[in-house]
């Protein structure tokens, strides 16, 4: 495909991939498409003819960003690697089953090695599929956000064994580098700083680039004093060792969710008449940074500049933030000027007055006393998929969101404080008549065994079927309605409303779709002998531990809030640091009905692109478009609506 011939571009075949997996990346491999669909199903298709040649169904729990394929130097063992849920495992990407001398029999359980009880885990699958370099497939993690997730290193897996080959440990063991950028022993309960969304590798040199995220918590760092290496990090790694070649902080001590999200582009400059193999990364907050791919120094000036205090008890931002010479791609502030001219003049007036009440600008600090308005937000700038680059040319290109967010701290009560005084006083009437006598007026266990924590043990479902249906002596309660259920529940500290992520494999009742299906459910894990509850407090030896907690909504509703536009292709050329053009991008018919000069806000431009060699961008955007940009202009070359909205990476 050509700039000449891109407009001659139409339907050869369409497949009906049904449910919600628009976010799924195909791949190709000679004639061979591999896409998710129809009861969460891997299929193989004959890319030529759209024709099933395989279906594994039933994979409930698949990574939905994607698959990898690896096959060995003699082209005979051909596999797809992903997770399930919490598990890595392959299949045979000829025949579409599962390969069982990969890892335990099948699966390899990625709760392992993390610096928690394996069985205490609750979530660790990454988003994303990995990406594979020789032998290894290489992974990053979801851990979770909250207090006391678990560490996300970022560990290899051999492709053809499932054996672990190294970790990284993204938050420093004792020893390592970067430990003394931490509390003491923070890795012991210290959670996030890791690779949930793109990561590149460059086989040749070997070298593995990681784009870290946060640490956890997000918006409050008092338990994790210092620049906490290495969050929101690009970190350099050997392929073969896992061990640090370089790393550069993009955010220090984080208060923000500036995770680094897109994947680091390895490109190729010419500056000041010199050659360089370079590796260039965009950010939420709005700026590029470049290196030296091989040695991290930067290629274009980076510099330490102040920003504000924090006002919260215990808590310390870092005094200085690096911003990269380059241009940014974005807006930082929200001032009374900039927001939305399609607002109605009532709501300009409490937007007026939220504004002046509020502190805003880039790296403002949280507080619980005012409202922080942040641009962007942890949504904005550039996320997952939005950059991609042509490497010859040392071109980079970045989609763009200016979406801001609000946040406002609030201190993290007890669990049983969140519940009104008169559940309470029902709960506790339920637990005397019914639980007292074997398990103890304090919970604390007597003929029975102790429910202390156990709403961390057991989730609601399986709590409500042991009282309805009793278990080992225990009798059941038929009569408790499922009002009283939920407040006993809430009563011991758990929550009714939360989600039970399998362990891997299919649990649920399998339908099978109509095709040449092969296989269904993929490898399923064990049972854990003995489900351990998850962290709820810091280690006895964390020592002074903060005296309380606070959290924020992402305050994440306010998509429109600026003037448009809203979203935004920048191409910038990195042979001399400068932006090349900048376009919106997108639909939103909320306000303009189909103009594209304003971008899209609703839904967050989590979308993607892909580069070719012969001056086209291609990227999906808002409104189920797809664009054919000239690398270039910026011109629209070509562009069509999809059957919906697209968030996967063009094959």
């Amino acid at each position: 495909m050509t700039k000449e011939n891109v407009n001659q571009l139409e339907v050869a075949w369409s497949y009906p991939a049904d449910g919600g997996f628009n976010n799924f990346a195909p791949i190709v491999v000679d004639t061979t498409m591999y896409v998710l669909g129809k009861n969460n199903s891997l299929i193989a298709l004959n890319v030529l003819t759209g024709k099933e040649i395989w279906i594994h169904a039933n994979l409930r729990g698949i990574t939905r960003k994607g698959i990898n394929y690896w096959e060995s130097s003699d082209k005979k063992d051909k596999r797809l690697i992903f997770t399930l849920n919490n598990s890595l495992q392959a299949i045979d990407a000829v025949t579409g089953k599962s390969i069982l001398t990969f890892g335990d029999e099948g699966y390899t359980d990625l709760r392992e090695g993390l610096d928690r009880e394996p069985s205490s885990i609750r979530r660790v699958q990454a988003m994303m599929p990995g990406v594979i370099c020789g032998d290894l497939v290489i992974m990053g993690s979801a851990p979770g956000e909250g207090y006391f997730s678990a560490p996300g290193y970022v560990r290899a897996y051999s492709a053809v064994t499932g054996k672990l080959a190294w970790t990284f440990h993204t938050i420093p063991h004792p020893g390592e580098y970067g430990y003394e950028t931490w509390p003491k022993d923070a890795y012991k309960y210290a959670g996030g700083v890791n690779v949930w969304s793109e990561m590149s590798a460059d086989v040749e040199k070997g070298i593995v680039y990681l784009s870290l995220g946060s640490p956890t918590y997000d918006y409050y760092g008092a338990d994790r004093i210092g620049s906490n290496l290495f969050g929101n990090s690009l970190v350099a790694l050997d392929v073969k060792t896992g061990k640090r070649l370089w790393h550069y902080q993009t955010v220090h001590h984080d208060l923000w969710d500036y995770d680094l999200s897109p994947a680091p582009q390895l490109i190729t400059i010419n500056k000041d008449g010199k050659k360089i193999d370079a590796v260039a990364s965009a950010t939420k907050h709005g700026y590029v940074f470049v290196f030296d791919r091989v040695t991290g120094e930067p290629v274009f000036p980076i510099e330490e500049k102040p920003f504000p205090a924090s006002d919260m008890p215990g808590e310390e931002a870092w005094p200085t933030q690096p911003i990269p010479t380059i241009p940014s791609f974005m807006r930082h502030e929200v001032t009374k000027e900039n927001i939305n001219p399609y607002f109605t003049d009532s709501l300009k007036q409490v937007w007026h007055a939220r504004i002046d009440a509020a502190k805003t600008g880039l790296f403002q600090p949280p507080s619980d006393k005012y409202e922080t308005i942040i641009l962007p937000g942890p949504l904005g700038g550039a996320n997952y998929g939005n950059t991609g680059s042509n490497p010859e040319k040392g071109l980079m290109f970045v989609m763009s969101q200016e979406h801001p967010s609000i946040y406002k701290l609030s201190k993290v009560e007890p669990p049983k404080i969140n519940i009104s005084d008169d559940e309470v006083k029902k709960a506790k009437t339920l637990y005397d008549n019914t639980c007292k006598t074997c398990h103890g007026p304090n919970m604390e266990g007597g003929v029975g065994p102790t429910l202390k924590n156990v709403t961390q043990h057991i989730f609601y479902d399986e709590f409500k079927a042991i009282v309805l249906n009793g278990r080992g002596q225990m009798p059941g309660f038929v009569h408790v309605d499922e009002a009283s259920l939920a407040s006993l529940y809430r009563f011991m500290g758990g929550n009714p409303r939360s989600m039970n992520f399998r362990r891997g494999g299919n649990t649920e009742e399998e339908v099978m779709p109509e095709g040449p299906v092969v296989a269904s459910g993929g490898v399923q894990m064990r049972e854990d002998a003995k489900r351990a509850a998850p962290m709820l407090e810091y280690p006895e030896e964390v020592q002074p531990a903060p005296e309380a907690r606070y959290t924020t909504e992402y305050g994440l509703e306010w998509t429109d809030l600026m003037s448009p536009p809203w979203s935004y292709m920048v191409a910038y050329d990195l042979n001399n640091g400068t932006i090349k053009w900048k376009t919106p991008i997108g639909e939103d018919f909320k306000y303009v009905n189909g103009d594209k000069t304003k971008g899209a806000i609703v839904g967050v431009q989590r979308k993607s692109m892909v580069v070719t060699s012969t001056g086209i961008v291609f990227a999906t955007a808002k409104g189920g478009k797809l664009y054919a940009l000239d690398q270039d202009t910026g011109k629209v070359l070509w562009d069509t609506t999809l059957s919906g909205e697209s968030v996967a990476v063009p094959a």
